[in-house]
């Protein structure tokens, strides 16, 4: 007996087993035919599956007081006395709001620059100058972390550094010092982020502008529209939708600060403003003369629930107030 005929006499539709056999067929046949770009997603997907995935089943030590001697399954289960002590530590609040403090200035100050960058670029009149400027803008997104730190200390360390020398030459004696100042800190680290990496956020808004249709600036031209008019009325609602998804990602991120580079330029002056729960972690679960594995999980855990939150409510958010979500 046949597969259809099987299937027909268990109660389903011939005419349904027949276009699900016929679509696995054609299925099939793309496999075959582009077998070497399937093969070509093997080595991400492992990556992934090895890097991300597995790793996650470590998490349950978040909930144990993990003893290296017993194993993660022999340690004992204390559920979430380690989150509660984390909760109640001294060190929560202001861990937590340097955090979100220096995330909030970099998403205030950073997201609209590249925006910005984007159209100045993309209505440059010289295609020279634009492609120089857009050269020079994303080149030093390709700077190591460690180098990016050497560079800063080189310009902000006082009396020899660059912006020091300046200050001194324009009749400024008295000056701030950048590096271990409390209330210079989230300064120097954001605006020296956005300077690093606003001209590779102008990649993907610029591309967007490619595709605007030139009717759309013709029609306006001939209705007399200023070129700010065009900007607001044609390219930013055209290229919204990215920007509203990329508001979104970058949102579901708001404890997520890059560890190198706050790290590198922490010290004893300024830790009031730069230990963040990365740093805390690392403290706490690997340099520590007794790291405490199971409390830097739940800490790291902790984390990463807040931002799965905040990145649902964005996207709920967004999709209430327009068209555009990730889901």
């Amino acid at each position: 007996m046949s597969l259809l005929q099987r299937a027909v006499d268990r109660g389903g539709s011939s005419e349904r087993v027949a276009q699900r056999e016929y679509f696995r067929r054609i299925r099939r046949k793309r496999i075959r035919a582009n077998w070497d770009m399937y093969l070509l997603c093997v080595a991400p997907v492992l990556l992934i599956l090895v890097f991300q995935y597995i790793p996650m089943y470590g998490n349950i030590i978040a909930f144990k007081r993990l003893l290296p001697g017993l194993g993660i399954w022999g340690s004992e289960w204390i559920g979430f006395d380690n989150f509660t002590r984390f909760l109640n530590s001294y060190k929560f609040a202001w861990i937590l709001k340097n955090t979100f403090v220096l995330n909030v200035y970099s998403l205030l100050a950073g997201f609209p620059i590249p925006i910005i960058l984007a159209l100045l670029i993309h209505y440059c009149p010289f295609p020279i100058y634009r492609k120089s400027v857009q050269m020079t803008t994303y080149i030093p997104h390709f700077i190591s972390t460690v180098v990016m730190v050497g560079i800063i200390y080189k310009m902000f360390t006082p009396r020899y550094g660059i912006i020091s020398t300046v200050l001194s030459t324009i009749g400024f004696e008295k000056q701030p010092a950048f590096l271990a100042s409390v209330a210079w800190f989230p300064h120097v680290y954001v605006w020296t982020g956005i300077w690093q990496n606003m001209g590779w956020g102008t990649i993907i808004y610029l591309a967007a502008l490619s595709a605007v249709d030139d009717s759309l600036h013709d029609s306006a031209l001939v209705d007399g529209a200023s070129i700010w008019r065009r900007m607001w009325h044609i390219d930013i609602q055209t290229i919204l939708p990215i920007i509203v998804i990329l508001l979104i990602l970058r949102s579901g991120s708001m404890l997520q600060i890059g560890f190198e580079k706050i790290f590198l330029l922490q010290n004893n002056l300024n830790i009031r403003a730069s230990e963040v729960i990365s740093t805390y972690v690392y403290k706490i679960g690997i340099v520590a003369s007794y790291p405490n594995y199971s409390y830097a999980t739940a800490i790291g855990l902790f984390q990463n629930g807040i931002s799965f939150v905040l990145l649902v409510l964005v996207n709920r958010i967004a999709r209430k107030l327009g068209d555009t979500s990730l889901w």
